[in-house]
C-alpha cells in the first residue's frame, strides 16, 4: 500500500495544482507509460469484437482491467496512436491500470449486428443466444487469460450508452468483475430516458442523434469513413422543426427507409414489447459487482435512468453493495467539466473535482486494488441552493415528509388546500405556436435549458404561472415530485409540461464575472421540468382520449430533486401544453402522432383547476431540519 498513498498524494497536488514537480501532459504520459495492442476478441458465437488495451509498462505490478465498452469508437486506431488520456480521470491514468476500449458488437471496427438498446436474455440456451451480458462476460475472460501482469480484478464504467453496457454487465457477470459503474445509463426508451418523457416524443434529441448515429454501417469502418453530421441548412432549432411539420415528414424529406431505428420509434407508439424488451431494470438481479450509479440532475438526457438504476438495484438486490451519487451536473459533467457552475448558477466549488477524488477513485480503488475501504455514504447527494454534498443512509432520505403545494387562484401557490368553490385558469394552445424550450435563438439543443432562467416562458399567454409568497425560512426538497393536475380541454389529447423553478430575490446579484449581463434579481432557475403525453395518463400500454370539456386528472412523477429553496426566494410551478422542439407537437387530438398529417393540429382552450372539490397541486418531499 506504500505505493498506492505515494501515487494518491501525487495525484492530490496534481488536481489542486500545487504540485512543485513538473507533470507530464496526460497524452506525453499516456504514451511514455502505456504500450497499446490491438486485438479482435472472439465472442461464443464466433462473432469478433474489436478491441484497444492500452498496458502499463511497469511490469513490477500486477494491474486490473478497467472497461469501457462503446457505441462511440474507440478511436485513434492503430497501435501507434494514442489517446490523450485514459480512464474515467487523470487519476487512474497516473495510477496505473490495463485500460480495456471496445466497439461493441456491429459499430466502427467490430463484426456482427448492432441492435439498439440489445435486450437481455435471461434463458440462453445456445452460444447463438447473445447480449450485451454474454458479450461482456466473454471479454473479460478472454483478458484474463491473454493478458499478462493482470491481477484477476476488473471494472467497468461508462456514461449515456456505455452507461448502458456498464449495466447490461452486471446480470450473470463474470467473477472476476468485482466494481461497476454505470453513470447516466440509458435505462429506459419510453419511459423517461433520451428519446421520450412519459411517452412524449423528444424530437430534437431523437433527430439530432439518427440522423448520424442511426446511419447503417455494411461493414467495419473507421470514424474517417463514418456517417457525417447531419446539415441542418437552419441555424434557428424552433424555425427548423417547425417547419418540418407533422412527423411523417421526417421520413418522407431526410431519412427515406436508410435509418431503421427512426422507422422503429415511428411503429412504436406506445409502450409495447419492443419497448419493454430493452428495459434493462427487471434483469438487474443477483447483481454480485460492487455498483456505483452516477448521475446529474441537469442532466438532459438520462437522469432518469440514473435514478430508476439506482433503484432497481437497489429493490431487487438487498444486500448488495450498491451507491448513488447525484451532483448538479449536465450530461457526463462528472468527468467534463469541474463543476463549478452551470449556466448561470454558481455551486460554490468544484463538485466534479470532488466527486472524482472522495467518490469515483476510492470506489475502484477499493474493489480492483484492495485499498482502504472508500467510506462511501449510500446516498451522495449534492443539494443545489446551499450548495453541500450530504450523505443519506437512503435514497429518498428517511428524514422527510410528504407536503403539497397547491394551485390557488390569482396565481398563488401554497401549502393549503384551496378553499374557492369554483376556480380555474383558462388559457388557448395552438400546436402552430409552441412554447420554445428556452428564451433565445439556438442552432441545436442545449444542455443549458435545464437550469435556465424561465422568465421568457412566464410572459407566454398559454404558459400558467403559480408561486408562493415570499419564503421566510429555508426549505429543502430531498427525493421525489409528483404532479397532481385537475384539467379539461376541448381536444381530446393534450401534453402537459410541470416546471419547478427557484425565484430568486430582487436584489440577487450576479455572478463575477458576468459577460452575459445577467440580471439574478428575479431571476427564475428551472430546477425540474417534465412533460406528460395525456392520452398515456392512465396507461402506457392503451392510452386514452380526452373527452371534450370533462374534468380529468392527470397524475405523473418528475424525477427526484435536491434544492433548497433559501429564505427570502419563491417556489413557482410553470404549466404549459409544449415544449418545442425539445418535445414533438401534440396535435391535441386524439390520434398516432407519428403518423398525423399537419392538417390534424388543432387550436384547444385548456382549463387548470384550484378550488376545494379540483385542486391541482405537486407533491413534494420536504428533508426535516
Amino acid at each position: 500500500m506504500t505505493r498506492f498513498k505515494l501515487t494518491w498524494l501525487a495525484v492530490l497536488l496534481l488536481f489542486t495544482g500545487t504540485s512543485g514537480f513538473a507533470q507530464l501532459s496526460d497524452s506525453a504520459y499516456v504514451r511514455q507509460n502505456y504500450t497499446k495492442i490491438e486485438r479482435n476478441i472472439p465472442m461464443r458465437d464466433g462473432i469478433k469484437l474489436f478491441t484497444a488495451i492500452y498496458i502499463p509498462k511497469d511490469k513490477k505490478n500486477k494491474y486490473p482491467f478497467m472497461i469501457n465498452r462503446t457505441p462511440y469508437t474507440v478511436a485513434p486506431y492503430g497501435e501507434d496512436k494514442y489517446k490523450t488520456s485514459l480512464g474515467p480521470s487523470p487519476l487512474f491514468l497516473r495510477e496505473g491500470f490495463i485500460f480495456v476500449y471496445q466497439d461493441v458488437r456491429g459499430k466502427w471496427m467490430s463484426e456482427g449486428e448492432f441492435v439498439d438498446v440489445r435486450p437481455h436474455n435471461d434463458h440462453k440456451k445456445s452460444k447463438k443466444d447473445i447480449d450485451e451480458s454474454s458479450d461482456t462476460y466473454d471479454t473479460i475472460d478472454w483478458l484474463l487469460k491473454n493478458i499478462p501482469d493482470n491481477n484477476g480484478k476488473a471494472g467497468i464504467y461508462g456514461t449515456s450508452y456505455p452507461g448502458f453496457y456498464s449495466s447490461a454487465a452486471l446480470p450473470g457477470a463474470h467473477k472476476a468483475l468485482k466494481a461497476v459503474s454505470p453513470q447516466a445509463p440509458v435505462t429506459d426508451w419510453f419511459l423517461g430516458d433520451d428519446f421520450h418523457h412519459n411517452g412524449a416524443f423528444m424530437l430534437a434529441d431523437a433527430f439530432s442523434f439518427y440522423s448520424s448515429f442511426g446511419v447503417p454501417r455494411p461493414k467495419p469502418i473507421t470514424p474517417d469513413k463514418g456517417p457525417k453530421p447531419f446539415h441542418y441548412g437552419i441555424t434557428d432549432n424552433y424555425r427548423f422543426y417547425l417547419d418540418l411539420g407533422a412527423l411523417k415528414n421526417v421520413k418522407e424529406k431526410y431519412f427515406a427507409d436508410s435509418i431503421q431505428f427512426w422507422n422503429d420509434l415511428m411503429a412504436h407508439g406506445n409502450y409495447d414489447e419492443f419497448w419493454k424488451n430493452r428495459n434493462i431494470r427487471p434483469h438487474l438481479k443477483g447483481v454480485k459487482p460492487a455498483v456505483l450509479v452516477v448521475g446529474g440532475f441537469f442532466d438532459a438526457e438520462d437522469v432518469y435512468g440514473a435514478l430508476h438504476t439506482y433503484k432497481a438495484i437497489e429493490d431487487q438486490n438487498p444486500t448488495a453493495k450498491n451507491n448513488l451519487v447525484m451532483g448538479p451536473w449536465f450530461h457526463g459533467g462528472w468527468s467534463r467539466s469541474t463543476g463549478e457552475s452551470f449556466g448561470d448558477i454558481k455551486f460554490g466549488q468544484a463538485t466534479s473535482t470532488s466527486y472524482q477524488k472522495t467518490l469515483e477513485f476510492p470506489f475502484f480503488m477499493q474493489y480492483l486494488k484492495d485499498a482502504p475501504d472508500a467510506k462511501l455514504a449510500e446516498a451522495n447527494i449534492f443539494v443545489t441552493g446551499s450548495n453541500e454534498w450530504k450523505g443519506f443512509e437512503t435514497w429518498p432520505p428517511r428524514n422527510t415528509e410528504n407536503k403539497t403545494l397547491y394551485f390557488q387562484p390569482e396565481g398563488r401557490l401554497s401549502f393549503e388546500k384551496p378553499t374557492a368553490p369554483e376556480s380555474f385558469n383558462q388559457y388557448e394552445s395552438d400546436p402552430n405556436a409552441p412554447v420554445p424550450y428556452q428564451d433565445g435563438v439556438q442552432a441545436r439543443r442545449t444542455r443549458e435549458y435545464m437550469i435556465d432562467d424561465q422568465r421568457f416562458a412566464a410572459r407566454r399567454p398559454d404558459v400558467q404561472v403559480f408561486q408562493t409568497a415570499i419564503l421566510t425560512e429555508d426549505l429543502t426538497m430531498a427525493g421525489p415530485l409528483m404532479a397532481n393536475l385537475v384539467v379539461s380541454t376541448t381536444g381530446t389529447d393534450a401534453d402537459y409540461v410541470v416546471k419547478l423553478i427557484d425565484v430568486y430575490p430582487e436584489d440577487a446579484q450576479a455572478m463575477v464575472p458576468n459577460p452575459k449581463n445577467i440580471i439574478m434579481g428575479g431571476y427564475q432557475m428551472l430546477v425540474r421540468g417534465e412533460v406528460m403525453r395525456g392520452k398515456f395518463r392512465n396507461s402506457f400500454e392503451k392510452p386514452e382520449p380526452f373527452t371534450p370539456g370533462q374534468i380529468t386528472k392527470v397524475n405523473y412523477s418528475l424525477p427526484d430533486v435536491a434544492h433548497t429553496f433559501k429564505k427570502g426566494h419563491r417556489i413557482m410551478i410553470q404549466v404549459q401544453n409544449s415544449w418545442f422542439p425539445l418535445v414533438d407537437r401534440n396535435p391535441q387530438v386524439f390520434t398516432d402522432i407519428y403518423h398525423a398529417a399537419d392538417s390534424d393540429f388543432k387550436k384547444a382552450t385548456h382549463r387548470i383547476y384550484h378550488d376545494a372539490n379540483n385542486a391541482s397541486a405537486i407533491s413534494v418531499t420536504l428533508l426535516k431540519p
